[in-house]
């Protein structure tokens, strides 16, 4: 029988026709395969999947972003590139299907170290940066993921507090301030509890739920445009398009590039790349395409949405009074729908950390962290929402520097040694040098500090945090150090990589096996 190795190396060249078989038959069975069920709760945590336990379709991944990227929240997005860059429509639709199209087909294509290594993208990360120097971007990772969830938590129990006075009438106190955080704590912890297959279930038909009560609030809100304001707004120049595509990127796919790999770890290897590539920018691109050019026009009349610290409240006041309930629950369900991924994830990097603890009890110790945050958010403090927003893009870079050393790794990498990968001590194969892989760990620091010289973290033109020497360049105005950073992050450890011969010859080691398996499989 072939090895993990032969049957990644296959599943990389397989043609389109055998991917489709695979994942038509096999997908049809999610429901049935034991240790991955719909309703039950998943018991695999980090460890690689077998290839006996894979299963599923490329299509899985096309539903995961799409319910990723259906809030309503997408539409200030767009706002920002007709009030901050002064593009037309025509200009903020091409930025949104080059920014949204091209960030998440680099989801998908990292997605594809999922599908080779059967483990999370952060586990995985510990072939390329060694056991312990992979601690500084897990770490990184999960204070961020813990923190937009704790952002979209906030949100939520807002959009819920404002749904019950509608309804009941009820004014806020403290009290229905808890009950809204918990309501939506609960939401999450149920689906992300449960796991994988129940996560690729509900992401199918709740897209379908809320992507069609999405459509009917996005179509009273285009009633509310400034058509002639919309026609007649001149073309900006080509330096503000640019800037507009970054920042699309980056305020989309990129948050997610260190997460793909997360909900692809079940797919049959013999599905080819290129589909779970595809299958990513289309899914998240569709309904990203939508909201921001929805919102770019919406902000072609009226700016005020692309300013608002409170989008949902913002929003709500262009509809009409009658359509508050439906808008307030679509953007309740488009939250919960990207906390739950969010939450799973983390609860995943958690595990990776180091922390003892089952998959389980990983994603109910990050809830608990969210749920104080958002006390703290809603009943203590005043003013600290904008600084801890600031604070989480930031984090931005290093995470940003991760991509781009990883990126370049999978370029070289054909496949993972799954005992390796759960070995943590100094027979690990990923234990390198002292367990660092210095190029990789080189590499990801340099790039971060390029990153930082190029940014400027504030809440308002008065309150600025931070600001990096180059912030007020070209590139650090109009939005771009992360393209630095992953290009910095990715050339460093392109050069620095075949000096480090403990990488190099763990690598030749990978390459002689998959060679031998693979002559004895012909023969």
């Amino acid at each position: 029988m072939a090895d993990s190795t032969t049957s990644d190396r296959a599943g990389d060249h397989a043609d389109d026709r055998t991917g489709a078989h695979v994942g038509e038959h096999v997908g049809d069975r999610v429901s049935d395969h034991v240790g991955d069920r719909v309703g039950a709760v998943e018991t695999r945590g980090i460890e690689p999947v077998p290839d006996s336990e894979r299963h599923g379709h490329a299509g899985q991944m096309f539903w995961t972003w799409f319910a990723a990227n259906i809030s309503l929240l997408g539409l200030p997005l767009g706002a920002t590139l007709v009030a901050f860059r002064g593009l037309n429509i025509w200009q903020a639709v091409l930025v949104a299907v080059i920014g949204a199209f091209g960030s998440f087909a680099l989801v998908g294509a990292l997605s594809i170290a999922g599908k080779r290594g059967g483990a999370p993208a952060l586990t995985l990360s510990r072939a390329v940066f060694g056991r312990r120097g992979n601690a500084g971007p897990t770490l990184v990772t999960w204070i961020s993921r813990v923190g937009w969830e704790t952002v979209n938590t906030t949100t939520a129990a807002y959009a819920l507090l404002s749904l019950l006075t509608i309804v009941f009438g009820v004014r806020h106190n403290t009290v229905l301030t808890l009950v809204c955080l918990l309501v939506f704590i609960a939401c999450t912890l149920l689906i992300s509890g449960l796991g994988h297959a129940t996560i690729m279930w509900i992401n199918k038909w709740a897209s379908y739920l809320f992507g069609l009560l999405n459509l009917v609030v996005m179509a009273f809100l285009a009633a509310t445009v400034d058509w002639a304001k919309v026609a007649h707004a001149p073309a900006a120049p080509l330096s503000a398009v640019i800037a507009g595509i970054g920042i699309i990127a980056a305020g989309t796919g990129i948050g997610w590039a260190n997460a793909g790999a997360d909900y692809a770890r079940y797919l049959p290897r013999a599905i080819p790349g290129r589909r779970l590539v595809l299958a990513s920018a289309w899914g998240a691109g569709i309904p990203l395409v939508l909201l921001i050019s929805l919102g770019s026009l919406l902000s072609a009349g009226d700016t005020s949405l692309a300013a608002a610290s409170d989008p949902v409240s913002a929003i709500d006041a262009m509809l009409p009074s009658w359509m508050s309930v439906p808008y307030l629950i679509a953007a309740f369900g488009g939250l919960l729908l990207s906390n739950h991924l969010s939450v799973y994830s983390a609860g995943l990097t958690l595990v990776t950390l180091g922390v003892r603890a089952k998959r389980t009890v990983a994603v109910g110790l990050d809830v608990v962290i969210t749920f104080v945050g958002g006390i703290y958010f809603m009943l203590i403090a005043k003013d600290f929402y904008g600084p801890f927003t600031t604070f989480l893009t930031i984090l931005a870079v290093p995470i940003t520097a991760w991509v781009g050393v990883f990126a370049v790794d999978m370029l070289r990498r054909r496949s993972y040694d799954p005992d390796a990968l759960m070995v943590a001590g100094r027979a690990g194969r990923y234990w390198y040098n002292g367990g660092f892989a210095w190029s990789a760990v080189v590499s990801w620091a340099l790039a971060i500090v390029v990153g930082l010289l190029l940014t400027e973290a504030r809440t308002s033109d008065t309150d600025i945090w931070f600001s990096g020497p180059l912030s007020h360049s070209w590139l650090g105005n109009n939005g771009l150090g992360w393209v630095v950073t992953f290009i910095v992050g990715a050339a460093c450890y392109a050069l620095l990589r075949p000096f480090d011969k403990a990488v190099t010859a763990e690598t030749q080691h990978t390459e002689q096996n998959t060679d031998t398996t693979t002559s004895r499989t012909t023969v």
